[in-house]
């Protein structure tokens, strides 16, 4: 590229950061230990989580099971077709998603059994409670050791009110200074000049001046107290910083977030040069997933995923959302058959819920900005939106299937 993305002092400011926390090697292994099961478990039960952790082993247990749907259709799959993995968002923190599980237990035996989806996404700020009270491990523990989803993302935004503490370490250690507002009890916030929520244009994306060293500080943080891996990214600007950060930490990951997206082929090759610029030795990018935009056709999909295959970058997947909350986008939203379209054209996709399709209580935006106790009262309500998104993705995975098409769902559904 004629311009390098980042300066020299951009540079020294996020490689300060990485050596404040010990390094690359140490937050790789500081995240590889917190994902060990036993040590999760071990730390929960000294937080308050272990029976919580201990109920939902036991419901795992009653999970409906893909099999059993396998061989009454006697599935073969059709390897010219693409493959499909189920994404489902909304696991809005441990008492949430303990109460999914509940869900999913009691439709074993029903004529729509709702299996786990491979992946899952949780749109709740990091807080300090969330992140420090075991809140967030014990939804990773529940999601990742126990469903066996094969990726959960957590989200950082911009906007979470911390301990004024938090924003003056970031200062010093980066020489950057941030501009902020006192919200009383020892809290403060980033000033957000373009409000769109309480946490700032559409959930965070406002990544003014140097607030990707924020973003970053939350993701690092968050990484090592609780063995999160994969992090939401809302911005240009902290997509930058975080292909830069990552490239040595090769069990830290992002998806590019649907409030950025790809809308087009030239916003794709935008995100191919910031790749590019921060490979890794192995040729992979810390970039796992790009969420692909909601207005593009499926021949807009599937020529981004040629031309992503074309870069030789490897290890990145294509995401498109099915159905949508209805303040998400247009009223109605379905893009299911345009993702039987993509799939029969021998093209990957990870197809995702931000909603079953129908306008129940709590299917929101509204709802990833709960309070942490008010996300906590309404855990039932919410873990029921879960659960019929995950209903809607069976249903779709069966369809699917019913076709030949290769489906990955959570390994606790095999």
């Amino acid at each position: 590229m004629k311009f390098a993305l980042l300066s020299d002092a951009d540079h020294k400011a996020i490689d300060a950061l990485k050596v404040h926390y010990g390094g690359a090697t140490a937050i790789g292994a500081a995240i590889a230990e917190k994902r060990n099961f036993e040590r999760r478990k071990q730390i929960l039960a000294d937080k308050g989580f272990g029976e919580m952790i201990a109920d939902a082993e036991r419901l795992v247990g009653l999970f409906p099971k893909i099999g059993p749907f396998e061989e009454k259709i006697g599935f073969s799959p059709d390897l010219s077709k693409g493959v499909a993995t189920a994404q489902v968002s909304g696991f809005q923190g441990a008492p949430v998603t303990h109460h999914a599980m509940k869900r999913f237990a009691e439709s074993a035996g029903s004529d729509e059994p709702c299996w786990v989806a491979s992946e899952m996404i949780s749109v709740v700020a990091l807080t300090e409670h969330y992140v420090y009270s075991g809140d967030l491990m014990a939804t990773l523990c529940m999601a990742e050791n126990i469903m066996k989803a094969s990726k959960f993302c957590s989200t950082n935004l911009i906007g979470t009110p911390l301990p004024a503490e938090r924003f003056r370490l970031v200062e010093a250690v980066t020489g950057k200074t941030f501009e902020t507002i006192d919200l009383g009890e020892g809290l403060s916030q980033i000033v957000l000049k373009n409000m769109g929520t309480a946490f700032g244009n559409l959930g965070g994306v406002e990544v003014a001046n140097d607030n990707h060293l924020l973003y970053l500080d939350g993701v690092i943080r968050a990484a090592m107290e609780t063995g999160g891996d994969f992090f939401l990214n809302p911005s240009w600007s902290s997509i930058i910083a975080a292909c830069y950060f990552g490239r040595d930490i090769p069990n830290l990951s992002f998806k590019v977030s649907m409030l950025l997206s790809t809308q087009n082929l030239m916003q794709l090759r935008m995100l191919l040069n910031i790749m590019n610029a921060y490979l890794r030795d192995d040729g992979t990018t810390p970039i796992y997933e790009i969420n692909i935009g909601n207005g593009v056709s499926p021949q807009t999909f599937i020529q981004c995923s040629r031309e992503l295959d074309a870069s030789g970058i490897k290890g990145v997947s294509l995401a498109a959302h099915l159905r949508i909350n209805p303040d998400l986008g247009i009223e109605g939203f379905n893009w299911t058959d345009e993702a039987f379209e993509v799939l029969e054209s021998g093209t990957n996709l990870t197809f995702k819920y931000e909603s079953d399709g129908t306008a129940r209580e709590l299917d929101t935006m509204g709802a990833y900005f709960l309070s942490d106790g008010e996300r906590n009262e309404l855990a039932e309500k919410i873990g029921d939106v879960i659960y019929y998104k995950s209903v809607r993705a069976s249903k779709d995975g069966r369809d699917m299937m019913k076709r030949g098409i290769r489906t990955r769902f959570g390994a606790s559904s095999y």
